[in-house]
């Protein structure tokens, strides 16, 4: 999967462990109503995240990971991670701020 749209903040670098680090992403999709949505870079991947600045236009590369933590019978939580495991830059695309939404191809020129 992929998302896209501009980096609001790059967080620092958490070391969990001596063998668990992650870096996180907080992108803004562009679309008519756009999303808040934080990417979770982990282990090798938190340095890709080195050469992008605050304000970007990016595609970042996305698994979508899910968990279940169980404390007793009554207490169950359920987790949902976006990871990335890559990001490039992309040009921001110029529109009436509605992505893809009103794009129709007409096939039925004259000519």
């Amino acid at each position: 999967m992929e998302l896209k749209g501009k980096l609001k903040s790059i967080l620092e670098t958490q070391i969990i462990s001596d063998k668990f680090k992650k870096r996180s992403a907080i992108l803004e999709t562009v679309e008519r109503f756009p999303q808040i949505l934080q990417v979770i870079f982990v282990q090798d991947k938190v340095s890709l995240l080195d050469s992008y600045q605050i304000g970007q236009h990016v595609t970042i590369s996305i698994n979508l990971r899910g968990n279940v933590w169980e404390k007793a019978p009554d207490d169950i939580r359920y987790f949902t991670e976006l990871n990335g495991w890559k990001i490039d830059e992309t040009v921001e695309e110029v529109t009436n701020g509605i992505q893809n939404e009103a794009r129709v191809e007409s096939f039925d020129e004259p000519f």
